[in-house]
């Protein structure tokens, strides 16, 4: 079942108390939009006992996904679309409703699997920073240490530096994009698609790739 934002955003509300603040319940004020309430509570992601609401095991992880997706779209405002902090949370609302169906890890490996939003909250992890870990050692290098001339895919981009991965995505260096390390001295040269750009080591080291 599809929830509305509205509850979503309710579900935010509680891991914040209940999660991260670690309260064994939160008080039913905090939380006054009824109807969304309601439609938890029938869904079984909350329980109820006189004012105070819980989250039940569905409804944690239900929370979890959407701080998950908030926190995701509150990182990408700042980093790539160079948002003022100010502004960003309000966005961010809006945007991550629409981070269902996997886009929220195509977001998560754009930006390298960030730990905390841009505030210094958590970010919860998910599938591909699990699969990530497991397998970066053997899979996956940076682009600097691939073969002259062997294909690979992009797997993600890793770093902190906006400017840099600004620079990169203008570039078309996406995950899932094909590229070929042409040479690496005196520069890296890379080729995507018809394109060919030389870059820095620096910036060549932030983009990694899986061997083809």
């Amino acid at each position: 079942m599809k929830l509305t934002d509205k509850a979503e955003e309710i579900l935010e509300t509680l891991w914040v108390e209940l999660i991260e603040k670690k309260k064994e319940k939160c008080d039913v004020t905090l939380v006054k939009r009824e109807e969304a309430l309601y439609e938890l509570i029938r869904g079984g992601y909350t329980r109820m006992t006189e004012d105070k609401i819980a989250l039940s095991e569905k409804g944690t992880e239900a929370a979890r996904q959407c701080i998950r997706r908030h926190r995701l779209a509150e990182r990408l405002m700042v980093d790539v679309l160079d948002f003022k902090k100010g502004l960003v949370h309000e966005t961010s609302c809006n945007f991550e409703h629409f981070l269902h169906k996997g886009i929220d890890e195509n977001i998560c490996t754009l930006l390298g699997h960030p730990k905390t939003c841009p505030h210094g909250r958590p970010i919860p992890e998910g599938r591909c920073c699990k699969e990530s870990r497991k397998h970066v050692a053997k899979l996956i290098v940076p682009l600097p240490e691939l073969e002259v001339n062997r294909s690979a895919v992009i797997a993600y981009l890793h770093t902190h530096d906006r400017e840099a991965l600004r620079k990169l995505i203008a570039m078309g260096a996406l995950p899932q994009t094909e590229i070929v390390l042409l040479q690496r001295f005196p520069t890296i040269l890379f080729q995507l698609g018809k394109s060919q750009f030389a870059v820095d080591d620096e910036l060549a080291s932030h983009i990694y790739v899986r061997r083809l």
